[in-house]
C-alpha cells in the first residue's frame, strides 16, 4: 500500500514537471521573437520618446525588436486592456505612469487593477512637477508665491494641465501642504496655460520640466520650485518645495514597466537585469535627462511599494480636495 501511494506522488510530480516543461523553456529562450511595448500615450509626447529610446537598447542587448505601440486614452484603460487580452508570456509590455496611480482614486471604474492584474519589471526613470512663474513677474521664488496668496486668499491662480491628472492633483496637494489659499485653473495643453501666464490671467504654472524648457531656457518662465523632495538633475540649482519650507510634501511622477499577472519571474529576472544595464549606460542616461527623466531602475518589489504608496497619497488629495470622481 506505501508502494502505491509512493508511486502516485512521484507520477503526479512528474505530471507538474512536465505540464510546466514548456514554459520554463519558453522562459529560458526568452524572448526568442519581437516584443511589445504599449503605451497608454500618443507618439512624440515625453512618455513616448524615452520609451523608444529604451526599447532600442533593450532589443540591442537582448536580441529581439522591441515594438512600440501607442493606445492613448484616459486613465490608461484602452493600453490595460490589451495587455489584459495577451498571454502572460512576456511579450507584451505596458508602460505604467504616475497617472495611473492617481486614475485608480479618481475612477469610479477604471476597467482594471494594476496591483492585481499586472505585474512590476522595474522602474525606467522618475521625473517631479515644477512650479513656473512669468519671468518678468514679481513672484522671484515660491516663497513669494506662497506669501501673496495667504495675505490675499483666492486673488492668485495656478494654471495646470490634464485635469484630474498628476499636475493639477500635485497643485491641488501643495495648497493642502502650504496652507496656500490659491484658485487652480485647469488647461487643456500647455502652451495655452504658459500663453496665460504671460498674459498674467495665472501667476503660476505647476508641468513637467521638458513641457516648460524651453520658456525656461529663454527667459520667458522662471523656475522656482521642485515638487519631488529634492532638486532634479535636470535642473539642480532649484531648490524643491520641501526645502522652501513646505513641510510633508513630495510629489514625484515615473515611467515604469509592467507585464500582466501570471508572467514566469525568471522572464521578469530577464528584463529586469536588462532594464537595469539599459538605464545605467551613460548615452541613455543624457538622452533621458534632456527630457526630464532622472533614469533609475528598481527592483519589482520597490515598483510596487512605489505604486500602492501613491494610490495612498492620491487617494487622500483627491478626499481632502473636494475632487468629483470620474
Amino acid at each position: 500500500m506505501a508502494n502505491a501511494v509512493r508511486r502516485l506522488v512521484c507520477l503526479s510530480l512528474l505530471a507538474g514537471l512536465v505540464a510546466g516543461a514548456p514554459q520554463i523553456a519558453s522562459a529560458q529562450k526568452y524572448p526568442d521573437r519581437p516584443v511589445r511595448i504599449i503605451l497608454p500615450l500618443g507618439p512624440g509626447g515625453v512618455g513616448d520618446i524615452s520609451t523608444r529610446i529604451v526599447a532600442d537598447k533593450l532589443g540591442e542587448k537582448l536580441g529581439q525588436r522591441f515594438v512600440v505601440e501607442n493606445l492613448p486614452a484616459a486613465g490608461g484603460i484602452a493600453a490595460a486592456k490589451a495587455a489584459m487580452s495577451a498571454p502572460a508570456d512576456g511579450y507584451t509590455i505596458i508602460l505604467f505612469t504616475g497617472g495611473v496611480a492617481s486614475s485608480v482614486p479618481l475612477f469610479k471604474d477604471l476597467g482594471y487593477d494594476p496591483l492585481k492584474d499586472f505585474m512590476p519589471i522595474s522602474s525606467m526613470g522618475y521625473f517631479d512637477c515644477l512650479a513656473v512663474t512669468n519671468g518678468e513677474s514679481q513672484f522671484k521664488s515660491l516663497a513669494d508665491f506662497l506669501k501673496a496668496s495667504r495675505e490675499k486668499p483666492g486673488s492668485l491662480n495656478v494654471g495646470v494641465i490634464s485635469a484630474g491628472g498628476v499636475q493639477l492633483l500635485t497643485a491641488n496637494y501643495l495648497k493642502l501642504a502650504s496652507g496656500a489659499d490659491f484658485v487652480i485653473v485647469p488647461f487643456k495643453t500647455t502652451p495655452e496655460a504658459v500663453l496665460a501666464l504671460m498674459r498674467n490671467d495665472v501667476h503660476m504654472v505647476i508641468d513637467f520640466y521638458a513641457a516648460l524648457k524651453g520658456g525656461i531656457s529663454d527667459g520667458k518662465l522662471r523656475a522656482v520650485a521642485w515638487t519631488g523632495p529634492t532638486p532634479s538633475p535636470a535642473l539642480p540649482d532649484i531648490k524643491s518645495a520641501q526645502q522652501q519650507g513646505v513641510a510633508n510634501f513630495q510629489a514625484t511622477s515615473w515611467n515604469s514597466y509592467y507585464v500582466k499577472a501570471g508572467t514566469p519571474p525568471a522572464v521578469i529576472a530577464t528584463l529586469n537585469k536588462a532594464l537595469h544595464d539599459v538605464v545605467s549606460e551613460p548615452e541613455v542616461k543624457k538622452k533621458l535627462l534632456d527630457l526630464g527623466i532622472d533614469s533609475r531602475a528598481s527592483t519589482p518589489e520597490q515598483m510596487d511599494a512605489q505604486m500602492r504608496g501613491d494610490i495612498k497619497k492620491w487617494t487622500e488629495v483627491i478626499a481632502k480636495a473636494g475632487i468629483e470622481k470620474r
